[in-house]
Parts: structure tokens; sequence; C-alpha cells
């Protein structure tokens, strides 16, 4: 790693003061895929929400969707999203509709940095297309059409994240690169 690098990880995590980086998007906007990466080089543990939530409850997204109903899957959500950002700086990777409910956006502004990876509809057609069956909400109709109205509803809270970075389509070294500038510049001194 060179030196530049370094210090530019030392100084985002420095910044941070024990705050976790919280990545929050689409599906398809790369918040796994380039948070792993920016989680690596900045020697942050990588946590996916989703993940999370099927160990603490035994069983997957969908099941507790199904068994308990959305409501319920929230309250769980919130609760492991506050443990997790609770126990130290992470990066943790959100499932596209976490940020929308208040409290969990309440949680993730007291423990840490909300970055908001926005992709336009175009790329994130282009990426959702390549993995069809890791996407069940997309098989309830027209893909375009439901990701287009998660869109529209989406982006006006997703806009209340503290830091906006526009998803690109070149390789995932190059988004990490745009990432750890972008923490960089956001977490500057104002002096």
């Amino acid at each position: 790693m060179t030196k530049r690098r370094q210090s530019r990880a030392n100084r985002i995590l420095s910044r941070l003061n024990g705050r976790s980086i919280v990545l929050l998007g689409m599906m398809g906007c790369g918040k796994s895929a380039i948070g792993k990466m920016v989680a690596r080089k900045l020697g942050l543990e990588f946590k996916d929400a989703d993940t999370e939530i099927e160990a603490a409850a035994g069983r997957t997204v969908a099941d507790i969707f199904a068994e308990y109903g959305e409501e319920e899957f929230r309250r769980l959500e919130e609760r492991v999203i506050e443990r997790i950002l609770s126990e130290g700086p992470v990066l943790l990777a959100l499932g596209g509709g976490a940020f929308m409910a208040q409290p969990t956006r309440a949680v993730i502004s007291r423990h840490g940095l909300s970055v908001w990876i926005k992709a336009d509809l175009d790329l994130l057609m282009e990426r959702v297309g390549r993995r069809p069956n890791k996407r069940p909400l997309l098989k309830q109709g027209d893909p375009r059409e439901i990701l287009s109205k998660l869109l529209q509803v989406r982006e006006p809270v997703y806009a209340k994240a503290e830091l906006h970075i526009q998803s690109q389509s070149g390789t995932k070294s190059e988004m990490r690169n745009v990432v750890l500038e972008a923490l960089d510049e956001h977490l500057k001194d104002p002096s």
C-alpha cells in the first residue's frame, strides 16, 4: 500500500472518530461488492445487514417476510442494525428498504456515516439482470417497471443520507477509489 493511500485510509478512520460507514442504495448499486473492497482498504470489518438479520433470526429474509410480515421484519432489522453499529466501527451494507424506516435512519445517524450509492435505472437493470435468481422482488412483474417505481419512492428518502456518491460503470477498483476519495473529501476539516 502506498504511503498516500495509507495516509488517506488513516485520515478517514481518524475523522470517523469511531463511527461506522453505512452504505445504502438500490439493489445492484454495488453496496456489497464495493463495500467489501472499501472495508478492506480501511481495515474495517464488512457486514451485510440482511446476512446478519438471517443469522439472528435463524431463517431467510424471505421466510421472515412470509411468516411475520414486513412490519416485524423492519423491527428486527432495526434491532440488528443498532447492535452492529453499537459494537464498534464497521462498514455495513444495508438492504434496499432499510433506510426507508425513520427509526433505522435515527440509529444510523447516531452511530454512523450514511453513504448513498446512487445508480441510474439503466445501470441497475444491467447489474441485476446478471443475477436474476438473486432478486426475487423483480420476479413480481416487469423488472424495469418495478425498479423504476422503487426508485421514485426511495430516492427522496435516500437523499437524506449524509454523503451521495454516483455509481459508475467502471471497474470495482475504480469505484472503490471513488468512494474512498469521496469519504476523504467529505470528512475533511472545514477549516
